[in-house]
């Protein structure tokens, strides 16, 4: 079961509304006394149907969750479509100047708060979820990615767990090194990471920034799966590929 409304982020969009969707099992209509595990997304217009997609492709993320009977919630919002630069800005978890964008205000952390304190209550309210910390995980891609990041390191207390895929973690490369070696984290935590292979010439040094964050995960005791993928680039057709690998790392039971 799919469900999908329109809401407004008042703090960082006003009035502007954006789509929500929300992904429950079939199983709960079976068995209604059922709780699922709840998986946040970024880019949530990208995830579900072609015709929402940006680029008309979506990750197909209904037909595996329906296919494989998934026991998970994912819960949804899609990004905000604004100008200058609007989605970088919100999906940036900090201030920094960048080439060729320039200077951006990063409004991460008000987003954050927003899904934390805001959506994550009413996802609470109105779906059969677990609210707990260990059942309660964060995924996305590209600047979805790196909040993914940013997010279970700075709200590990909300996210046990978290997928980051083709995270585009050049932006304020420096704040996020250092949110990754001084960020309060429960032993446990999980970060599934990867990165396309025809993707990795992209941006300078992108190599050695995968190799810098990835080392910082394991030194902070992250469980931490990591991946080059082969032929894989930065489009939702890759990151589709990636579902059967990213899932499982973030609904392992030890």
């Amino acid at each position: 079961m799919l469900t999908k409304w329109e809401l407004t982020i008042p703090a960082l969009s006003g009035d502007v509304p954006r789509r929500a969707y929300v992904y429950v099992p079939a199983a709960w209509e079976e068995d209604p006394s059922l709780r699922f595990p709840v998986l946040y997304m970024f880019d949530g217009h990208n995830l579900f149907f072609d015709q929402d997609a940006t680029y008309g492709k979506s990750w197909g993320l209904l037909e595996y969750l329906e296919a494989n009977r998934t026991p998970l919630i994912v819960a949804a919002v899609e990004c905000n479509h604004g100008p200058n630069s609007a989605r970088l800005v919100e999906y940036c978890p900090f201030a920094c100047e960048m080439p060729n964008v320039g200077y951006l205000p990063g409004k991460g952390k008000q987003y954050m708060e927003w899904l934390c304190w805001v959506f994550k209550p009413e996802i609470d309210r109105r779906f059969p979820t677990i609210r707990s910390r260990a059942s309660t995980f964060i995924a996305g891609s590209s600047m979805g990615g790196l909040m993914s990041l940013y997010a279970v390191m700075a709200y590990n207390c909300v996210f046990s767990r978290a997928a980051a895929l083709s995270p585009s973690i050049w932006f304020g490369a420096g704040k996020m090194d250092r949110l990754i070696r001084t960020a309060p984290i429960s032993p446990g935590t999980v970060v599934y990471m990867d990165y396309g292979s025809r993707e990795l010439d992209f941006h300078i040094n992108t190599p050695e920034r995968y190799r810098r964050v990835s080392t910082l995960l394991l030194e902070r005791g992250v469980h931490l799966t990591t991946r080059i993928v082969p032929g894989g680039n930065h489009n939702e057709a890759s990151w589709e590929r990636q579902i059967p690998f990213f899932l499982p790392a973030l609904l392992y039971e030890a």
